[in-house]
């Protein structure tokens, strides 16, 4: 049991919760103690890919905190919270509403490198504590702007919903499921006509592929003042976290009924899976054995960069080589 167990976490807990239930599991079903983590915090109110680590892929799971991510958000305009999301108090409204073209056309200016404040309630530090922590007793929380990139934003109109009036013929919250969840497949997405692009818009989908530290919250404060207005996000669900998207993800109810009957090992993706940018480096077990010892390789002629090492089909090591020679990054004890 060395590898990943990618859940669709559901709206409600938090990362460490799915962590414990990867654990409950485990032990449900015989399989013995295992290191288990994540490669990823997601809020309570956020939904989607969460990778779960287990055994030997722990020592992996730093590697997908710096991953990119893929996410689904809706910005509702008029109402900004202290919290940035549904979950905090309003403390700012405008009547202001922008159109979808509006939207657009402010939309290039959070592509590429930008820098932002991170939202008050975040996990990131402020003199050892944790900024929610400080935020929900009531003190005044200043953190420092961070430069993240933002590789690509568009929207999804027919998620949205124009003010007063559903894009389609459903209302656009029924359209997203009663739990917030985007759905696989939109039938009823369409682009809007002339005349609706044109008309105010009481909330907006948009989906952006982001590089870690970026936070969507702030993402969405932004974008609203930029349109002169101020919002909050309603949804948030994460498409994809480093290589892993929905495709594999499983519920927790799937999750429990697979511990129940001894059957995790087939939910289990390979260790490899979650080093697939990475080229493999065989080894014969000379040089398997030297890696293990923690010994330096020489003579190997590849490219410098990471490589992910094997003997066979058994994951030895991630390896950086630099000038023919090959130094253990992360050893596994297969």
């Amino acid at each position: 049991m060395h590898g990943w167990i990618i859940i669709d976490k559901p709206l409600g807990l938090g990362s460490t919760q799915v962590v414990s239930a990867v654990k409950r599991s485990l032990r449900q079903g015989g399989y013995g103690k295992f290191k288990v983590g994540h490669g990823g915090t997601l809020d309570p109110l956020a939904t989607g890919v969460l990778p779960v680590a287990v055994g030997e892929a722990t020592k992996l799971a730093g590697r997908m905190l710096d991953s990119d991510k893929v996410y689904a958000f809706t910005i509702r305009f008029g109402e900004q919270t202290d919290t940035l999301d549904a979950e905090g108090p309003v403390i700012a409204t405008s009547d202001v509403r922008p159109t979808l073209a509006d939207v657009e056309a402010v939309l290039p200016r959070f592509t590429g490198p930008i820098a932002q404040v991170p939202p008050a309630y975040s996990a990131l530090k402020v003199d050892g504590e944790r900024a929610y922590d400080l935020a929900r007793a009531g003190e005044e929380v200043v953190l420092a702007s961070r430069n993240v990139t933002i590789h690509s934003l568009h929207s999804s109109p027919a998620r949205g919903r124009w003010h007063g009036k559903a894009v389609t013929e459903g209302e656009a919250s029924g359209e997203l499921g009663a739990s917030g969840n985007v759905p696989s497949t939109t039938p009823a997405e369409r682009s809007p006509s002339p005349a609706e692009a044109r008309e105010e818009l009481a909330e907006v989908t948009l989906t952006a592929h982001v590089s870690k530290g970026t936070y969507i919250r702030s993402l969405a404060r932004d974008i609203a003042i930029a349109l002169g207005t101020v919002g909050h996000v309603t949804m948030l669900r994460r498409l994809k976290a480093g290589p892993f998207d929905l495709a594999p993800a499983i519920s927790l109810d799937k999750l429990a009924e697979a511990g129940t009957a001894r059957t995790l090992e087939h939910l289990l993706l390979p260790l490899r899976a979650g080093l697939d940018d990475i080229p493999a480096l065989p080894l014969s077990p000379d040089q398997a054995g030297a890696l293990r010892q923690g010994r330096v390789l020489t003579g190997i002629a590849k490219d410098d960069g990471q490589y992910f090492a094997c003997e066979g089909d058994t994951p030895v090591a991630l390896v950086e080589v630099e000038a023919e020679e090959a130094r253990v990054v992360r050893g596994f004890n297969r």
